[in-house]
């Protein structure tokens, strides 16, 4: 049995969590421990040696190296302890307490806090999960697993890569394979555009890389190393493009396993842990913030939404939140993937926003209903991985569950 009990422990040390810090410190709540299973804080910024991070944030320009050491740098100024190494495998919920078992390089430890924040952030999906056929030859990376090998270990795995897909995080591939001397030969996206806004892939194209839209990866060919790789286009015509590498980027899905572990809802629409519009999961004492609720929104902005949510836990800590019962369920259809928060309590502001995004590239009106009844609605036109915002709805309490529809 643990005899401290901190003020809020934080499970994730990346720009959520650690912003969180800063603000729960700033809103008086002095006993905090951030708890980050990497050896170094700092989060997936950590691994980005290119610009821009922190503009919003610190009035300055950043690579995400130099950004994840500011984060870090004050967040310790700030007060908060940072726990780095450290893992949490388990929990149980004691009284008024809740109790994290936690792996730590010295042995197992635990640290049992008055409320908990989640920030745990996301991960792209694997090669595995993408269900990719052929060979396993060596040259087959994750745009993380590249940014750790370029800018952790210093090491450049291939000359010449073919990018798989075309979201933001495609165009930091691409930043990093220069940074390594690397020129990749082309980019594959399956869809009629590239996913990350158009200004952005003029890039690309400027630098002479060929976007191979409607185009599938067949299979990657090569032992034991990476030789090419076979792509479908949308007339069903095959080819190979010979590279010595494979990028594959995006289809993020969030890092969740300590909301598992502490038994919160997850859900099954963004696979990370359902909130309230105070960022409180199903257990009121547990909140989440950042890139485990969303996959994937920019560092800036997982900063600002940690930053957000800390301050209602705060006052949770300090005054009390409106009663977590009183919240009503709250879903996405149609086109839509998904919707954030879950459950909204009437009548509260919170968050102040809805954050949603679309499945395929879509049109129509966006509307909000309760018990049938239309509360809101709005002409919206959206592309795949675009975010889309809008303002908290005034609903009923006694309307029942809200659906919002596109």
């Amino acid at each position: 049995m643990t005899d401290t009990i901190r003020d809020v422990a934080i499970i994730g040390g990346g720009p959520a969590g650690l912003s969180a810090a800063m603000a729960l410190r700033e809103a008086g709540i002095n006993d905090i421990v951030v708890i980050e299973r990497e050896r170094e804080a700092g989060g997936i910024p950590r691994h980005c040696g290119h610009p821009p991070f922190g503009i919003r944030e610190f009035r300055r320009l950043y690579t995400g190296l130099a950004y994840a050491r500011r984060l870090v740098e004050e967040a310790r100024k700030s007060g908060a302890s940072l726990l780095t190494s450290h893992t949490v495998t388990g929990a149980r919920m004691d009284e008024d307490k809740i109790v994290l078992a936690v792996a730590t390089p010295d042995g197992m430890t635990e640290i049992a806090a008055r409320r908990v924040l989640i920030a745990t952030g996301t991960r792209e999906t694997t090669r595995a999960a993408r269900l990719i056929s052929g060979e396993r030859p060596l040259g087959v990376f994750n745009t993380g697993a590249l940014q750790s090998y370029a800018y952790l270990e210093h090491r450049r795995p291939f000359e010449r890569p073919v990018i798989i897909g075309t979201e933001l995080v495609a165009l930091s591939a691409i930043l990093t394979c220069r940074t390594l001397g690397a020129r990749p030969v082309a980019m594959i996206e399956s869809g009629e555009r590239p996913t990350a806004p158009l200004p952005y892939f003029v890039y690309p194209r400027l630098i002479g890389i060929p976007v191979l839209t409607e185009t599938k990866l067949v299979d990657i060919i090569g032992r034991p190393r990476v030789e090419a790789v076979r792509v479908k286009d949308r007339q069903g015509n095959e080819r190979d493009i010979a590279c010595d590498g494979v990028i594959l980027t995006g289809q993020f899905t969030p890092e969740a396993q300590a909301a598992r572990l502490l038994g919160v809802e997850i859900d099954p629409a963004t696979g990370g842990p359902a909130i309230d519009q105070f960022g409180r999961t199903s257990h009121p004492a547990i909140f989440a913030a950042g890139n485990v609720l969303h996959p994937v929104e920019t560092a800036g902005w997982c900063y600002r939404e940690g930053r957000s949510i800390a301050r209602f836990i705060a006052r949770d800590l300090q005054s009390g939140l409106p009663e977590a019962k009183a919240a009503l369920p709250l879903s996405a259809e149609g086109a839509l993937r998904y919707v954030v928060p879950q459950r909204i309590v009437p009548g509260e502001e919170g968050i102040g926003h809805l954050q949603m995004r679309v499945k395929a590239a879509a049109s129509g009106t966006l509307s909000i209903s309760q018990a049938g009844k239309v509360r809101s609605s709005n002409a919206i036109s959206r592309l795949p991985e675009r975010r889309l915002t809008l303002s908290m709805p005034d609903i009923s309490t006694e309307g029942g569950a809200v659906v919002v529809t596109l």
